[in-house]
């Protein structure tokens, strides 16, 4: 009896992996398909984040983003072929940051001690993004007022550039910030902004991208993979998946 019952579990058990192979199997075949002239997937069926929405700013006061929107343009001046900072929506893309995750430092440890570390160990200030640009923009207007009258957004443009190598070189000092760290984050941010996809507010009409010649986020290059030293003749998509970025 025993060797019987032995002999009838097994069957059972062969048969019932038996019937789930056959299971699975015929689930796969019925979803196959061949893919013939189409891509392999719908279009827009993605999770892209939410774009920009355009309006005030929503973390800069107004003094403050026309700072910004001077230091955008002197950062990524106009030339005759491309925008400035400023009209590439750089500035927008700062305030829009700062709004968001990236001002309120989320996921990240913010308990002390705070320390002073190596480069390579990135931020460790226990101020975030959003107090820095206040603090920041509020000295820099105070310096400029001191020297020119008026705040850095009025101050003349070859004014403005001795500022600025004077922050980037040490020579000068802002009450209360770091002005050399400050600058530099300033334009890590602008650049960031002016690189990024448009869906976060820079990169206007993806100008940047036109400029380098990148094609942006298409699904594939397939055809271009061994097409060395030539320009791509298609315009560059955004995420939203469109080669047209309207506002």
């Amino acid at each position: 009896m025993k060797t019987s019952n032995s002999a009838s579990t097994a069957l059972r058990r062969r048969e019932l992996l038996a019937g789930a192979a056959m299971l699975v199997f015929s689930a796969t075949t019925v979803r196959a398909a061949t893919i013939t002239g189409q891509l392999p997937w719908t279009p827009n069926a993605g999770n892209p984040p939410p774009r920009i929405k355009l309006g005030p700013w929503e973390f800069f006061t107004g003094e403050e983003g026309r700072a910004m929107e001077a230091l955008a343009d002197r950062i990524i001046p106009v030339d005759p072929e491309t925008p400035g900072g400023k009209e590439s929506g750089c500035a927008i893309f700062v305030d829009r940051q700062l709004a968001g995750s990236y001002g309120r430092q989320e996921g990240l440890y913010l308990r002390p001690p705070f320390q002073t570390g190596t480069r390579n160990q990135g931020h460790q200030s226990e101020k975030g993004p959003a107090q820095e640009y206040r603090e920041g923009l509020a000295a820099l207007d105070r310096a400029c007022k001191g020297a020119f009258g008026e705040p850095f957004a009025d101050v003349p443009d070859n004014d403005k550039d001795l500022v600025l190598k004077g922050l980037e070189s040490g020579e000068i000092k802002l009450e209360g910030v770091d002005g050399k760290s400050f600058l530099a984050k300033i334009v890590r941010d602008v650049q960031m902004g002016f690189f990024a996809d448009p869906i976060y507010g820079g990169n206007r009409d993806m100008v940047a991208w036109k400029m380098i010649g990148y094609p942006g986020a298409r699904y594939n290059y397939l055809d271009w993979v061994g097409r060395h030293n030539e320009r791509f003749p298609l315009p560059p998509v955004s995420m939203t998946g469109s080669a047209q970025w309207t506002r």
